[in-house]
């Protein structure tokens, strides 16, 4: 599965306890009202394919993913790595309107946002050129997104290398620790895409997709998890290295993937890992 510049690319903001908090985004959201306390706070893009209007940042139209870089911006401003599940999924709609979301793949991700307070929209700090995301080269066949599927057995977790030195960076959470999931998750996604408006830090996507003919395929980040603390306190510098890793916990202990980063010794029948490596 290689992810193309027809993906359209969105992430979700809120769609993990406290991590909002912790990244200091909460004030930005203090407007936007969710159907319950868990629900995530919205959707935002960050690359929209073949996009011609003048309705959408110049920036969104830069395809930024990578899977062995992070460039971090020109501008001197904080970054931190948010590591998070990335689903690919295909699109159908109906009446110009999402009428289905399947996901079929899985895998690691690296959602890389910068910390400024008083952005206008969350896409704003989500895409500053080539190499300002990430996606792991392994992504899993998902055999149905529910319970009892393949992704029950999956664990994230992510690490940061400053020098010689390795560090957990995110905490290590099994996938059904996000708020919203399975159906659950695709339905809200499907709501969100169709009826969400420009207010506050989100944006009108369905415009946006409309004005990119539709795409038929996306890959969705489906939200950070927390930072351990020594993440939450820790920007990113120029030569680090950012792993984040999804893995099957019946098979592999964290601390396996721990001796797994340290030795660069992956099995990516059981791992989907990525590796950036930080440069300017």
């Amino acid at each position: 599965m290689q992810i193309t510049q027809d993906f359209l690319g969105l992430g979700i903001a809120g769609n993990f306890a406290l991590h909002l908090a912790q990244a200091g985004e909460l004030e930005e959201f203090k407007e936007i009202i969710t159907a319950e306390e868990a629900a995530p706070k919205g959707m935002f893009p960050f690359f929209l394919p073949h996009s011609h209007s003048n309705k959408a940042k110049k920036i969104l139209k830069t395809f930024p993913l990578s899977s062995e870089l992070l460039n971090l911006p020109k501008e001197d401003v904080n970054v931190q790595a948010e590591p998070e599940v990335g689903l690919v999924c295909t699109l159908e709609y109906a009446e110009g309107k999402v009428s289905k979301i399947t996901p079929t793949h899985f895998g690691a991700y690296n959602d890389a946002s910068i910390r400024v307070a008083g952005a206008n929209k969350i896409s704003d700090k989500k895409n500053w050129g080539t190499n300002s995301k990430g996606v792991s080269q392994t992504l899993f066949p998902i055999d149905k997104f529910e319970d009892g599927g393949i992704m029950d057995t999956f664990s994230i977790c992510s690490f940061l290398q400053r020098g010689e030195e390795i560090y957990a960076y995110g905490e290590n959470v099994a996938l059904h620790g996000y708020s919203y999931f399975y159906e659950k998750l695709t339905d809200w996604m499907q709501n969100q895409l169709n009826t969400q408006e420009d207010f506050g830090p989100l944006e009108h996507l369905s415009a946006y997709i409309k004005d990119s003919s539709y795409p038929t395929q996306a890959l969705i980040s489906i939200g950070a998890t927390r930072y351990t603390p020594y993440g939450e306190k820790t920007f990113l510098q120029e030569d680090d290295t950012v792993f984040v890793v999804v893995y099957n916990s019946q098979i592999h202990t964290f601390e396996e993937i721990q001796l797994a980063i340290e030795n660069e010794d992956y099995n990516t029948q059981t791992m989907s890992i990525l590796k950036q490596k930080v440069v300017k």
